[in-house]
């Protein structure tokens, strides 16, 4: 029977066309995406009009909300300043934990405005840029946030390219299920369409900055669309949402993984929030969220603040970090854009103190992230227990960085 590397796709061809046939063209998705490219094109975008070169500022309604000097974004500074001493931009790989990372990197320098947490996710994108990079399933997506955010600063045409080289992936390129979801290994032929739950947060964040940036609807009608459609197929009635759809490997039919539920909220708030700011609501993605949320809070364990693994067996396996994390940013995200009421505040904070007791020290005195669980894979109870918990992984990073900045000033 087929499998594949826990959290990876196996190799893949480089980026063939048309590998099936799509129940519909997103033109309009591609038009954003070329429209985005093109912005930066000329190198004179003061000359042209095409596209103002917009820095974050201090004034920033995002920066100011989140309070710069809180003790919450004091410790994610510490935290990215350990990781970027230990892990230098340029030997990061084009994946999605690496992603994550620059995504809260990204979220990070719009509130504190230190340039060296700029600096860290260009070199990142620069060092792609020149040694080469693929975009072929949703792992590969996440990357693209932060080149989008460069083009926002500077207008540099070749970020512009990486953004719609991710939303032509989307529209053009990736294989899709019956019912149009983006199969989670993209281009792939060895193995039919499958939606893994992770995927609305590695091609979903793409899709909603790009929608936000832009000012157009369609990549955020696009994320609405799969947002929907994963849904229907992966949300149960407690509403949290299983692991994976048509993956040949079995799976356990009761089992809901928290990281992948995490993910979805994460990402459905980021969602909601641009939704919000365009003066529109999407009712049933909200909805769907909210079936999830009210299952999400019961599953957490009250003495730590943490998740379980997975989260309807507890006890069973361990209490997890990454997911924990996600979950504090996507409540908070829901409690600050008005989405959550202030009933899910004690569940954020006990959450924010199940990370906290999560952050130790390494021998410099620099705080570490520990009790994430390694890359998981579909599969079965047992699969799931085999993951082992590690320290300082680039993803579970990320998510405590997300974490930390979107529960600040609240």
């Amino acid at each position: 029977m087929p499998t594949a590397a826990p959290d990876l796709p196996p190799a893949l061809p480089s980026r063939p066309r048309a590998l099936a046939s799509r129940p519909r063209a997103l033109l309009a998705v591609a038009a954003a995406a070329s429209a985005l490219a093109a912005a930066g094109c000329s190198g004179d975008p003061a000359g042209s009009g095409a596209c103002t070169p917009t820095a974050p500022s201090a004034d920033d309604a995002f920066a100011i909300e989140r309070a710069p000097g809180s003790e919450s974004v004091a410790l994610a500074r510490a935290v990215a300043d350990r990781w970027i001493a230990e892990h230098p931009a340029e030997s990061l790989p084009w994946d999605w934990g690496e992603g994550t990372v620059m995504l809260a990197l990204v979220d990070l320098y719009r509130v504190t405005q230190h340039a060296p947490y700029r600096d860290y996710y260009r070199r990142y994108i620069d060092h792609h840029l020149e040694y080469g990079y693929e975009i072929t399933t949703s792992d590969r997506c996440p990357p693209a946030v932060a080149a989008l955010a460069l083009h926002e600063e500077t207008c540099a045409a070749p970020y512009g390219a990486i953004v719609d080289d991710a939303l032509r992936y989307l529209d053009e390129e990736a294989r899709r299920t019956e019912q149009g979801g983006i199969s989670h290994l993209g281009v792939s032929p060895l193995f039919e369409p499958t939606l893994w739950v992770d995927s609305l947060f590695m091609f979903g964040n793409v899709l909603v900055r790009a929608g936000e940036r832009s000012g157009d609807a369609p990549p955020l009608d696009e994320f609405s669309n799969q947002f929907k459609i994963f849904a229907s197929l992966l949300q149960d009635e407690p509403g949290l949402f299983r692991h994976a759809y048509n993956w040949a490997a079995p799976q356990d039919p009761d089992v809901y993984w928290a990281r992948g539920n995490a993910w979805v909220t994460a990402a459905g708030y980021e969602y909601l929030r641009v939704r919000a700011a365009r003066g529109e609501r999407d009712e049933a993605v909200a909805g769907a969220l909210d079936r999830q949320v009210a299952a999400v809070l019961d599953a957490q364990d009250p003495d730590t603040g943490l998740w379980w693994t997975i989260m309807n067996r507890p006890g069973e396996i361990y209490l997890e970090t990454s997911a924990t994390a996600l979950f504090a940013a996507g409540l908070a995200r829901g409690l600050r854009h008005g989405f959550l009421d202030a009933s899910v505040r004690p569940a954020i904070d006990l959450a924010l103190a199940g990370v906290r007791s999560r952050i130790e020290t390494d021998g410099s005195g620099r705080p570490v992230v520990t009790g994430i669980s390694g890359p998981t894979s579909v599969g079965k109870l047992a699969d799931y227990a085999a993951v082992e918990l590690r320290d300082d992984i680039s993803y579970g990073v990320g998510a405590v960085l997300l974490a930390l900045v979107e529960t600040s000033g609240l």
